[in-house]
């Protein structure tokens, strides 16, 4: 739709010399997510992967799961006075038979382009409305340091739009091998990570076991939320992890490392998915 970027005249200043000129940013728009007609949610995001959004929004719910459950998406024409589309309103559609748990039902959430669902959920909701366990699959998941290492800058290199405005987050999904299977941005870490798994369930990808989730900035408890309903058994992050988030992973079996930066990095849960010589291992304790 053309509406991730936008231009805006700034006042440009630069070792005392000033001009004007126009800076290209990122876009920001609310979008309001309905579920079967009913109003769901309110977030803040880049416009963009709109539907993948929706559905990827919806496993973190817990309501969504398999392709065949999700009967259609559409943008609700007539959102304003005047009748007009705004695309800034999606009703998700599911399919006959589908159970919508009690918790969606109850509430109505407005989330943020930094918080996420903040303070919604807590260790045992997660852990009772997850699909998956979170599992390797055939055979053990081992990744090595070197490997994980090398992620982050293949992340940055296909940051298309930061590029040009330095001011979006970006959710990267790996697979055991280190390809990049996907990349998605937005204005909010968790809306680019519901982008990735949305577009998996539309897809049929789901669950996405043996596969690493990047993120570009700290490892908070909704993305680790996230990450676990959709059977992900790794998340990296460039920056910090939170209690929370940290808590939720040593629970369900996930893979946390933080502060991937270089050949440094720290992990916080799920250390048995790690290929570390057995000499570093007795050294550790």
């Amino acid at each position: 739709m053309g509406r991730v970027t936008e231009r805006r005249r700034v006042l440009r200043i630069r070792d005392g010399a000033v001009s004007e000129r126009p800076d290209t940013l990122v876009a920001e728009e609310p979008m309001e997510i309905r579920l079967n007609g009913r109003p769901l949610a309110i977030t803040m995001r880049t416009p963009g992967d709109d539907f993948a959004l929706a559905a990827g929004f919806l496993v973190s719910e817990g309501v969504l799961g398999a392709a065949e459950e999700l009967r259609n998406i559409v943008y609700c024409a007539g959102a304003t006075q005047d009748g007009s589309n705004t695309y800034n309103v999606v009703d998700v559609s599911t399919a006959p038979g589908v159970v919508l748990p009690d918790i969606t039902l109850e509430r109505n959430v407005y989330t943020t382009s930094s918080c996420g669902l903040c303070g919604k959920a807590s260790l045992d909701a997660v852990r009772t409305t997850a699909r998956w366990p979170v599992d390797d699959g055939p055979g053990p998941l081992r990744l090595t340091p070197e490997l994980l290492a090398e992620l982050p800058e293949r992340l940055r290199a296909s940051q298309r739009v930061f590029d040009r405005t330095g001011g979006l987050h970006a959710a990267a999904l790996f697979s055991e091998d280190g390809e990049l299977l996907d990349i998605r941005e937005d204005v909010g870490r968790h809306n680019a990570v519901d982008k990735l798994v949305g577009r998996a369930l539309q897809s049929g990808r789901l669950p996405l076991a043996r596969t690493v989730l990047l993120v570009s900035g700290r490892a908070s408890f909704e993305l680790a939320q996230k990450a676990v309903m959709a059977g992900i058994p790794v998340l990296a992050a460039v920056s910090a992890p939170s209690s929370l988030a940290v808590d939720l992973a040593a629970e369900t079996g996930l893979t946390l490392v933080g502060f991937l930066r270089g050949a440094s990095m720290n992990v916080y849960a799920g250390e048995h998915r790690i290929a570390v010589g057995a000499e570093a291992r007795r050294a550790a304790r």
